[in-house]
């Protein structure tokens, strides 16, 4: 079985999964189920398509999908934003690069720029893989001093999966686990012929059995911005919102920022390490991120390459 239908129907049964018949106005006759969620033939009715066509689709065995029936399953399916874009993505993917070599990303020249210009609160750039392409020294003094790590280390969900360090950083720590794995599963459908992706998705599930759960589960979200709550070894807990920003046309890097509410602790937490700098490292234990060079380290020329 081809693999991209295959995800396809994993992703649909998952979804189809999670309703109940009175989530979409079907009645509940009281009927023991067998299997959790809506019956394909509950969700054929609800989009308009037969059962041995949906069946098909869930098995991996249908060829090409019209439009218009992907957007009527999408709607009975009660998709998100991000979820429908997933399912194109799935459902249609783009034709494969002649060479899809898992080549090292490397921060756009104009995003590297705007970093430089950001002093006064944590800003990094991400790739498509979850790598970290570079960070200005308020993001190394809230994350940890990134420089210490190999560039192929410098990843949030190779961070956040195999670094105990991060497990007491984040207060959600569940949360977090969550919205690490739906966003890399968002960027393996849109970018299915990206070896190193699948080779980073290949790693985690066999060295981290969290990992290998929240992925079987085909969560897909693309978090633009949110709040974040940290226990940071320095400053202890702060609050803050952050915003993530794309390039017009860009799918693969984006901007991402940090920053306090105004007249708050969590403000005030930002300026302390703002102004310790280095002497803010040296307060830790010598075997933490936060220990080393953050003041001195170059706001914007670390890469994933």
């Amino acid at each position: 079985m081809d693999q991209r239908r295959a995800e396809l129907g994993e992703f649909l049964r998952t979804r189809r999964a999670r309703l109940k018949p009175q989530d979409v106005g079907l009645p509940d006759h009281g009927r023991r189920r067998r299997v959790p969620g809506l019956r394909r033939e509950e969700l054929s009715q609800l989009a308009g398509v037969s059962v041995a066509y949906y069946t098909r689709l869930e098995q991996g065995e249908a060829g090409n999908v019209s439009a218009e029936v992907l957007e009527s399953i999408a709607r009975a399916l009660r998709l998100t934003d991000s979820e429908h874009a997933h399912l194109m993505h799935l459902a249609k993917p783009r034709q494969p690069r002649r060479t899809s070599v898992a080549r090292p990303q490397r921060a756009r020249p104009g995003l590297l720029r705007l970093l430089d210009a950001i002093t006064d609160i944590p800003a990094y750039v991400t790739g498509r893989r979850a790598e970290i392409l570079a960070w200005n020294p308020m993001a190394a003094a809230l994350f940890g001093d990134w420089s210490r790590l190999p560039p192929a280390e410098r990843n949030w969900a190779r961070m956040i999966f195999l670094r105990p360090e991060y497990r007491e950083l984040f207060v959600d720590w569940e949360q977090k686990q969550i919205d690490a794995v739906s966003a890399l599963r968002m960027e393996a459908g849109t970018h299915p012929d990206d070896r190193g992706l699948s080779a980073l998705v290949g790693e985690l599930s066999v060295r981290n059995e969290d990992f290998r759960r929240l992925w079987a589960t085909h969560d897909v979200k693309e978090k633009q911005s949110g709040v974040q709550r940290l226990r940071h070894p320095l400053v202890g807990d702060l609050t803050l919102h952050y915003d993530s920003y794309r390039p017009a046309g860009d799918t693969e890097q984006c901007l991402v920022t940090y920053y306090a509410e105004s007249s708050g602790p969590a403000e005030e937490a930002l300026r302390l390490l703002a102004s310790w700098g280095v002497d803010a490292t040296r307060a830790g234990d010598t075997g933490s991120l936060w220990v080393g060079h953050v003041g001195q380290a170059p706001p914007s020329t670390p890469s994933a390459g």
